[in-house]
């Protein structure tokens, strides 16, 4: 009986020893030809990721979406390598790859608004509507000078200095007003004057502020216009460009040279007034 027994270990370890003789050769290949596979795989993802960097900063792309394509390319062919690697191996890749899309399957119910705010950020850093440094407003009620642009947020800082971060999804949504990519801003202000006002004289008036002005462009020229004939006053606009550094300072000039220009003048700046009558029913007035 127990010769018996040893006979069948003995056989059955015989086979094994066959087995791996047999097998040996095609595991030591996979190994060596899954390491070579890993260390050239890994020595073109640099070479691969040099390149594109050298590109990106040939089209002078925003640091933002470099970064973040930067590390788009490096995960997404490190698990590439690691999949071919794994096959190479033996191992059935069909799992890997089932088990990558679920995941992106759950994480992609779970992020809906950051990715919203993902793919808004990749819009604004392609398309670039507005760029670090930009005075800019939108329809969401939102303006201030553009201080950094995420790839999930834009951050402004408002007049007031405050720091306001903005959800890119509805910022790419958004009709956006970009008041410095042309490299010149034009004040829009008015001012009224009452109807007995000899219009051309107020006219001269405030164009010569604004001609006088040194941080006025000549071009294009200076504007004073009618614009409106309102209920109590006529409003005449001023229109003057200068550079994009220049304007909050020559509008503060313009308002205060024109309110002294037309003191000195004589001319009078309107303001809302409402007349009220008061009827006496008793005395039948």
């Amino acid at each position: 009986m127990d010769n018996l027994e040893f006979d069948n270990v003995q056989q059955h370890w015989d086979n094994f020893i066959t087995a791996a003789v047999a097998w040996a050769p095609k595991i030591l290949i996979g190994l060596i030809s899954a390491l070579l596979i890993y260390l050239i795989g890994s020595w073109l993802i640099k070479i691969t990721k040099r390149i594109a960097e050298k590109a990106f900063q040939r089209r002078k792309m925003d640091i933002s979406l470099q970064r973040f394509l930067l590390n788009l390319i490096h995960w997404t062919l490190h698990i590439l390598l690691f999949i071919v690697v794994v096959s190479q191996l033996g191992v059935q890749t069909s799992a890997f790859v089932a088990m990558i899309g679920a995941a992106g399957l759950a994480i992609g119910l779970a992020l809906q608004g950051s990715l919203a705010n993902f793919a808004g950020g990749i819009l604004i850093l392609l398309l670039k509507p507005f760029k670090v440094g930009d005075y800019i407003s939108s329809d969401t009620g939102v303006s201030g000078t553009v201080e950094e642009i995420d790839i999930f947020n834009t951050k402004l800082t408002t007049p007031q200095n405050q720091l306001v971060v903005v959800p890119n999804g509805p910022m790419s949504n958004s009709s956006i007003t970009n008041y410095t990519q042309l490299g010149t801003r034009r004040t829009w202000f008015d001012i009224r004057v009452p109807y007995n006002t000899n219009l051309k004289q107020a006219q001269q008036v405030l164009l010569g502020v604004a001609e006088s002005n040194v941080l006025a462009f000549k071009e294009p020229a200076p504007q004073v216009v009618v614009t409106d004939l309102g209920d109590s006053a006529v409003n005449l606009s001023v229109r003057v460009t200068t550079s994009n550094e220049h304007f909050w300072t020559m509008n503060e000039q313009l308002l205060i040279d024109c309110k002294t220009a037309l003191d000195n003048a004589g001319i009078d700046i309107a303001v809302p007034k409402r007349d009220i009558y008061i009827r006496n029913e008793s005395s039948g007035q």
